[in-house]
């Protein structure tokens, strides 16, 4: 070989080289991602590619990143940052610029998040489920510390809570029933922690500990999570442990002795473990006040404390042990007499006549000044808390999921059940003690492009008791003239026999030990890029079995067997009987649902649902109504609620920074689970019915806005719902003494208001506070809803008018050190009613639970 030819090889060689170490230059792409807000670099944000599995990496200190000697070229990058929306970003070959990325923080865009509605990370725009995402930033700000403050943001949801355990979690009107509480029933609204399926309704007053973010999801979601949901779910996401140090420490203080206390630190143990401990205390002075007693009342006392432990082995396998307890401790939950009804009974059985005759004047029926003269003590203690482990293991193109926990709730209370300073119903206490033990696994992943799914089993097993001392309902030396049915001289006289009720009252077991399984599972079959399928389905098993046994004790001990005596001891029974039974009971129900979801481009995406669900099947465990002295054990059981439902919606983001949602449904209930209210004494806690047939139906939009420092949002929901059939209810209030059932089909749900609405938005510019540089923000926030019944069957008298509340905040916020900023909750200091009551027995009075007055206070907080 030449010289010659030597050297031209050596010079095409070197050519080649430099020409590919071009080539591989020019496929290098040079990007920064900046904060929309203030155009700040954001770091550490996680950068992959959906083409190109070995792309991941992460920006620098300065918001820069490169993607360097890429042989695969990517067409569209992820950009995920805690804090942040999640950007879809297209790119092309050619590029020669370096990509500028903005992205707008979750508390500005909170329909733009991470969402894990359907157990796998997506934003909620390309979710084709009604959601709504509040991020613990938003909350925390806006005061929604609980569920009960959280339903301002998102009007779909109704809450109520007359005590802890007496709470409602609706979501369209449909999930609890309205009203006490029935231990026999299951909720229909899913309120999931981490994973975790908390089974009391009471686990829904505390207060949020550490939050990363809260979705409401709207509608039945039986395929998706593992306990059966028949209206929707709260799916609570809590900040997890980090490898990185860090940490808050929150101080609010208001008017009313308002103060609360929050802390949460995280960091590494070592490089496989790392830990979060969060802790949150309540204090505020009672808002009603006890002129018998000279004491506030309904005042808070509350902590909660969590702990979690993250041991991550490897990049594909996490476990995390968590720990939480929660305290309450307050002298709290009284509610006032807000009005009295003439009844369709004799006069004498009039309230009026009733405490006349006892020498009682009621108090002036004014609510709204907060005063009480009640004689028996309002007290609410409860005790939550349970142990979790939360196992994620990276299997292919999935991934598992195990969450295994144990819960428990003790319950300790004291309420004035008559709302008077009378001693007729003198105790009314149901302390109760339950315990859970729950086991989900599930897989979700993709089978290829076109196919990605979930599939679970779910197990809970669940048993619930009655104090040692039992559950106690006890009459006071009034109640003989409140239980009084006859007018004839000699019977009252018996009547009013010395002791005769005074301390007579009943002491009820309930047991109640229960197991729910399913199996369940969804697909997402995508036809094209813009076409998908979600057919879904749930296969579930319930099984229940209740002992109740009521007996009597007290009041003046009977011995003689004259007729007298005999007629005396009837008295006493027709207040207060024995009661005894037991009913077990399985059912195994199928249920499952299809969606069709069209994306014609990536601002809009349209979806049609018809789906199927249930409620399991119920036990009373309240008691039992009686008829001729029999015990109607026919009643034990009530049917569980079957649904179909129908919902079309279009997610779309029409503009850059405008996201529109619609949503338009229909849900017909065939054997709706009610709760009654008896006119009975010894049923003063109601019982278990079906409704035959009930119909919801709405329209929802979801608005939100943003340029540059402006945030604006809209929500509104109009729901009708109404019994479509129910022939055999109780009567009204103020129908009591009439027929004792009524056909009230065509009436309207309790609880629901046709109109509700929420509507905001925050202003914020950029400045100095002492040596920080953040920002300085304005908000404003107003929550709306129309005129609602409180009474299960239709009432003229128990109708809530509809009230508009307005809350605003106003101060400096920071990344990275002190936050500061001002609240006022109802600014306009509007008095409204959450809920209204009739006493015991239903005389003809009526009380009710108050919403909050005007409170403002300052807020500090340190970020580390």
């Amino acid at each position: 070989m030449s010289r010659n030819s030597t050297i031209l090889k050596k010079v095409l060689f070197i050519f080649f080289i430099f020409s590919m170490t071009y080539s591989f230059a020019q496929n290098s792409i040079y990007g920064k991602v900046l904060d929309s807000i203030n155009n700040r670099p954001i770091n550490f944000v996680r950068i992959t590619s959906k083409s190109n599995k070995q792309l991941s990496l992460q920006t620098d200190d300065n918001g820069n990143f490169v993607l360097e000697n890429t042989t695969v070229f990517p067409s569209e990058l992820k950009i995920q940052k805690k804090g942040f929306e999640t950007r879809f970003y297209p790119i092309k070959e050619n590029l020669t610029d370096t990509l500028i990325i903005k992205l707008l923080p979750n508390d500005v865009v909170i329909t733009e998040v991470v969402v894990t509605a359907r157990r796998r990370e997506e934003t909620a725009q390309q979710v084709p489920i009604p959601i709504n995402v509040i991020s613990g930033k938003k909350a925390e700000e806006t005061g929604a510390f609980n569920v009960n403050r959280l339903k301002e943001l998102v009007p779909s949801v109704q809450f109520y809570s007359s005590t802890p355990r007496n709470t409602s979690l609706n979501i369209r009107g449909l999930g609890s029933t309205f009203g006490l509480t029935n231990d026999g029933l299951d909720p229909g609204v899913g309120f999931y922690v981490d994973g975790v399926y908390y089974a009391r309704p009471a686990a829904t007053t505390l207060d949020f500990v550490d939050i990363e973010r809260i979705e409401v999801l709207r509608g039945p979601q039986g395929t998706l999570f593992g306990k059966n949901t028949t209206a929707g779910t709260f799916n609570v996401t809590t900040k997890q442990p980090s490898f990185t140090t860090g940490g808050t420490a929150e101080i609010s203080y208001g008017n009313y002795g308002f103060i609360q206390a929050k802390t949460s630190v995280t960091g590494a143990i070592t490089d496989k473990f790392a830990n979060r401990f969060s802790a949150s205390g309540t204090h505020r002075d009672g808002t009603i006040y006890n002129s018998r007693t000279n004491q506030d009342l309904n005042d808070i006392n509350s902590i909660a404390i969590r702990d979690q432990l993250l041991y991550k082995p490897n990049d594909n396998l996490k476990f995390i042990l968590t720990g939480d307890y929660n305290r309450l401790r307050a002298n709290g939950y009284a509610q006032v007499i807000a009005g009295v009804v003439t009844t369709k009974r004799a006069a004498y059985r009039q309230f009026g006549n009733i405490i006349s005759d006892l020498g009682y004047t009621l108090p002036k029926i004014d609510p709204f000044n907060r005063t009480v003269d009640t004689d028996t003590p309002w007290k609410a203690e409860q005790d939550m808390g349970g142990i979790s482990l939360n196992t994620e293991y990276n299997l292919g193109k999935g991934k598992i999921v195990s969450t295994s926990a144990w819960r428990f709730w003790n319950w300790n209370p004291s309420n004035d059940r008559d709302f008077t300073g009378l001693s007729a119903l003198a105790k009314s206490q149901a302390p109760s003690k339950h315990q859970q033990w729950s086991q989900e696994i599930r897989w979700s992943g993709n089978f290829n492009e076109k196919i990605s799914g979930i599939f679970g089993v779910f197990g809970i097993w669940q048993r619930l008791r009655a104090d040692k001392n039992g559950q106690i309902e006890e009459a006071g030396k009034d109640q003989w003239r409140f239980s009084l049915n006859s007018t004839d001289p000699v019977v009252v006289n018996r009547w009013k026999t010395p002791g005769l009720l005074e301390g007579y009252g009943i002491k009820s077991y309930p047991s109640l030990n229960s197991f729910s399984g399913a199996v369940f599972g969804q697909l997402d079959w995508s036809f094209t890029e813009k076409l998908s399928l979600l057919p879904g389905v749930r296969i579930n098993y319930d099984k229940k079995e209740i002992d109740f046994k009521r007996i009597t004790y007290g009041g003046l001990e009977i011995t003689e067997t004259t007729q007298n005596g005999q007629a005396l001891t009837t008295i006493k029974n027709s207040v207060y009987s024995n009661q005894e039974f037991n009913a077990s009971i399985d059912d195994t129900n199928f249920s499952g649902q299809m969606t069709l979801a069209f994306k014609p481009t990536k601002n809009y995406n349209f979806f049609g649902t018809f789906s199927t669900g249930f409620k399991p099947v119920g036990l009373n465990l309240g008691g039992l109504p009686t008829e001729n002295g029999r015990v109607m054990t026919e009643l034990a059981v009530v049917k569980p609620e079957r649904i179909l439902h129908y919902e079309i919606g279009l997610k779309s983001q029409p503009l850059k920074n405008l996201i529109f949602n619609l949503t338009v449904y229909n849900s017909d209930i065939k054997d709706y689970q009610i709760q009654v209210q008896a006119e009975s004494l010894q049923l003063n806690r109601g019982y278990l019915a079906n409704a035959e047939k009930v119909q919801v139906r709405g329209i929802e939009t979801d608005i939100s806005y943003s340029f540059s420092n402006l945030y604006f949002y809209s929500n509104l929901a109009y729901t009708e719902a109404i019994y479509k059939k129910f022939t055999n209810a109780p009567p009204a209030l103020e129908d009591t003494g009439g027929p004792n059932y009524v056909d009230i089909s065509g009436g309207v749900l309790p609880g629901v208001s046709k109109w509700a609405g929420s509507t905001g938005g925050e202003f914020n510019f950029s400045g100095k506070l002492f040596d920080y540089t953040g920002d300085y923000f304005f908000a404003l926030d107003s929550y709306y809803r129309s005129t609602f019944s409180s009474s299960p069957t239709p009432s003229q008298f128990l109708n809530i008018p509809g009230y508009a509340l307005f809350n605003s905040r106003f101060g400096f916020r920071v990344k990275k050190g002190v936050t500061t900023y001002l609240w006022v909750r109802n600014i306009l200091d509007k008095d409204y009613f959450e809920q209204l009551l009739p006493g015991a027995g239903n005389a003809g009075h009526y009380a009710a639970v108050l919403g909050d007055s005007r409170t403002y206070g300052v807020t500090v907080k340190f970020n580390f």
